[in-house]
């Protein structure tokens, strides 16, 4: 059986995985839940019905959808840019996030709108801000130029990142650490509200990807020969990045930079399902809810009863993979 008619079976394994996986992660912790408890018509207004229904079921589920997101994220940029190092964050969407909530805590802002914190739609108007100006000069010569947006986007990472610097040397302790905090990724959720907020985002934003993916395999083939075959190679890379920098504005907006997930998870998959983006949009979705959702559990259980920032975990099993894909080398057989 070769790797083509392997796929539907991987993609069938990640989605039953994927299911028992976060039931597991919701039932377990302290206290633990027996699954039998969840028939129990007493369940629900008791409390431990309250902390699965209300604490760990949110957190999981909010967990998977910016593992998802991310890494259908990192999936995309890999293939536009043909290497897999590339991911959003290599952009400067992160960093300019994280500038956007740094400004809302050093002014002291607690006023939401529709629901959103100050810090999460700060967060989001930093990541615009950094899409827009990336956008403005990687079709300054009316070329959308995969190498200049990707020279911006790391320039002005470097740009933001000073500027948080300053915004945490200008705060007072209390301001310093909740940056501090923020930048080393959160998810946690009280309700379902977060999650819906975050799944009103990424069920179109996915579909979009989904429906591109044909022209992506062609791209990834070559500019001309995608052309050849009726694709318009300006503007599938212009929606795509457009796509990919607002499911990354918003997952940090959320849960803050969370790095890694999207160069890790869509490598790996990659090797596994090849470079069919058709096969690899789900299994990308389906194995990158489930590797945050599962480092979220590790974080929050490793140094019990306190908790753990999920970034420090992926960033953790993230810098070694780095390395070893440095020294591994980059192959063109990687994306064919």
């Amino acid at each position: 059986m070769n790797r083509a008619s392997r796929r539907p079976l991987w993609i069938a394994g990640l989605l039953a995985t994927a299911l028992l996986v976060m039931l597991i992660l919701a039932l377990a912790g302290t206290p633990a839940i027996s699954p039998a408890r969840l028939l129990d018509p007493a369940f629900t207004g008791s409390a431990d019905g309250r902390i699965f229904w209300q604490l760990r079921l949110p957190r999981v589920l909010l967990g998977f959808l910016a593992g998802a997101a991310l890494a259908i994220g990192g999936m995309v940029f890999q293939a536009m840019f043909r290497n897999p190092l590339a991911t959003p964050f290599t952009l400067g969407v992160s960093t300019g996030a994280s500038f956007g909530a740094a400004v809302a805590v050093k002014l002291g802002l607690v006023t939401g709108l529709l629901g959103f914190s100050s810090v999460s739609l700060f967060a989001f108007l930093g990541a615009a801000l950094t899409v827009g100006v990336i956008y403005l000069l990687a079709t300054v010569k009316r070329e959308f130029s995969t190498e200049v947006m990707l020279l911006a986007g790391v320039a002005l990472s470097f740009l933001f990142s000073s500027a948080i610097l300053l915004v945490q040397y200008l705060s007072d302790f209390t301001g310093s650490y909740q940056m501090v905090r923020w930048l080393m990724g959160d998810l946690n959720a009280v309700g379902f509200e977060r999650p819906l907020q975050l799944a009103a985002v990424l069920l179109p934003g996915a579909l979009v990807v989904r429906w591109l993916c044909l022209d992506l395999n062609l791209i990834l083939v070559g500019d001309d020969f995608a052309r050849s075959r009726g694709v318009d190679v300006r503007r599938v890379r212009l929606v795509l990045f457009g796509v990919v920098s607002l499911l990354t504005g918003v997952v940090v907006s959320f849960c803050g930079p969370i790095g890694f997930i999207g160069m890790m998870v869509p490598h790996i998959l990659r090797l596994l399902l090849g470079a069919e983006h058709r096969w690899l949009f789900w299994g990308s979705l389906l194995g990158g809810g489930v590797f945050l959702a599962c480092c979220d559990w590790v974080a929050r259980g490793l140094i019990f009863p306190a908790e753990m920032p999920v970034g420090i975990i992926t960033a953790l099993l993230g810098g070694p993979f780095f390395l070893w894909l440095l020294i591994r080398g980059r192959s063109s057989r990687y994306f064919m």
